[in-house]
């Protein structure tokens, strides 16, 4: 790190925000980014440039987030709450910190995570207001076979099907080479909210457009173009099937990043819709 280790506090940053303006979480040149967006508040607020800024893991372009973590190695005097809000001050409003507190040296947001869950939201109608946020599918879904299918991803898996060829090895959510297509997805559970179908997901590290991919094939398994055994037959062979039924990215929320120091219950997480989809006729 630079400038010292002991000299240097480390922030712990938890972030929400909206992809839908942005080409995804990491960096990029002549693309405007959520990590790019911080880095420049950073910049900003205390006028230094060398930092480091890391996130949990990356998030496409038009994906969203509601506890997106990253730390923060930054030579500075304010104390976490001001460091917060003057953020906050500087980002637009479509990225918030929520909270920023001081920790270790040895915390890193990305190697440390022991779990990701995401989001995925399904509105079985047409939204005048929830547009960015959903997946609009026109055709009836039939939710009792979905979550039957949804039974062959839960455990220790080969979702090479799941991702593109050439990126087998990438894991975007750790940012580097992932030593296989092998994920433990720990949960996969499918609720009705309204006139929304939520997609909650949880696993280990999740490979480049696997949950996109994921739900794609059960919407397609509800509309009755595949069976149920579809899913587990996706995962012994190979096949572009899943590419092709990629879900948009806009109903995918990060949800939620853990750490082993986490507490955690039997009955968490509880599926919550982040927009209200209620049928009003």
């Amino acid at each position: 790190m630079r400038g010292g280790r002991g000299a240097v506090p480390r922030f712990k940053l938890t972030v929400e925000y909206a992809g839908t303006r942005y080409s995804g979480w990491q960096i990029q040149k002549n693309a405007r980014t959520i990590q790019g967006e911080i880095d420049r508040a950073v910049r900003t607020v205390t006028g230094r440039k060398d930092f480091e800024l890391y996130g949990s893991g990356r998030t496409d372009a038009g994906v969203h987030a509601l506890a997106q973590v990253a730390h923060l190695d930054v030579s500075t005097t304010l104390p976490p709450d001001t460091m917060k809000r003057r953020l906050n001050d500087e980002l637009p409003s479509d990225i918030n910190i929520l909270s920023a507190v001081v920790v270790p040296h040895r915390f890193h947001a990305r190697h440390h995570a022991a779990s990701r869950r995401y989001l995925y939201q399904i509105s079985r109608r047409r939204t005048a207001f929830a547009k960015a946020y959903v997946w609009w599918v026109k055709e009836p879904l039939d939710v009792q076979r979905m979550r039957l299918a949804a039974q062959a991803f839960v455990g220790m898996r080969d979702f090479r099907a799941f991702t593109p060829e050439d990126d087998d090895a990438r894991d975007p959510a750790s940012g580097t080479g992932a030593p296989s297509t092998l994920v433990l997805l720990e949960r996969l559970e499918l609720v009705e909210d309204g006139d929304l179908i939520l997609v909650g997901i949880e696993g280990s590290h999740f490979l480049w457009k696997m949950v996109r991919r994921i739900v794609g094939v059960l919407v397609e398994i509800g509309r009755g173009g595949l069976e149920p055994a579809a899913a587990a037959e996706l995962l012994t062979a190979r096949s572009t099937m899943p590419a092709r039924l990629t879900a948009p990215p806009s109903g995918l929320f990060l949800e939620r990043v853990l750490y082993e120091e986490d507490v955690r219950t039997p009955q968490d997480p509880v599926l919550r819709a982040v927009t209200k989809i209620q049928s009003r006729v």
